[in-house]
């Protein structure tokens, strides 16, 4: 089995090469996903969070906004979110990989990978990326974005170029879909081929 994490900054596409991925039978864990899932209404999250930040609880669930608030520009408080966040995100994946054992492939949606040290767990690294002039015009286009509130999370990343350097696969998602679609698949094909051999 290879475990291969996918990253990339806010705006990239990284959420749609994923969909691409799953697409072509790769199984895929999103890590955002799971912790919507564990905010959510009955997550198991809810609770100690809501004890930390009451004030991010709305209707039985966790208000991400109000969460994103409250520990925005507040180191101390994100690293209080995050020692309760992560291991619980782990447990989810060692299920995830658990149930999966048979695929020759797994990938993990990951959008802090580098920032986390989570690359070490990977086996591959696929980066997600597009010129600068497009993520800010994807992530600006976004409801309730401004320049100020996307230049605080690009603070909170690590570089792009960086991520690159870093990367065994780059996607490059300036172009068309199909181009975009083109590339997974020989990402796909690649990696197979390296599990036949």
């Amino acid at each position: 089995m290879i475990k291969v994490a996918i990253t990339g900054s806010i705006g990239m596409g990284k959420s749609t090469v994923a969909a691409m991925f799953e697409r072509a039978g790769v199984p895929l864990f999103d890590a955002d996903a799971e912790v919507r899932r564990l905010q959510g209404e009955g997550g198991t999250l809810v609770e100690p969070i809501g004890v930390m930040f009451p004030e991010s609880i709305k209707n039985g669930r966790i208000d991400r906004e109000a969460l994103g608030a409250a520990v925005i520009g507040n180191p101390a408080a994100l690293a209080k979110l995050e020692a309760l966040v992560h291991p619980a995100v782990r447990a989810a994946r060692d299920r995830f990989i658990a149930e999966n054992r048979d695929q020759p492939i797994l990938l993990f949606d990951i959008p802090l990978l580098f920032e986390t040290g989570g690359e070490v767990d990977a086996d591959k690294v696929i980066v997600v990326s597009a010129p600068a002039a497009v993520q800010h015009r994807r992530v600006l286009a976004r409801p309730g974005m401004t320049p100020a509130k996307l230049e605080g999370i690009l603070a909170r990343q690590m570089p792009d170029a960086e991520k690159r350097e870093r990367a065994d696969f780059v996607v490059d998602t300036s172009g068309t879909m199909e181009e975009t679609e083109a590339q997974v698949q020989a990402i796909v094909a690649c990696l197979r081929d390296s599990q036949a051999r």
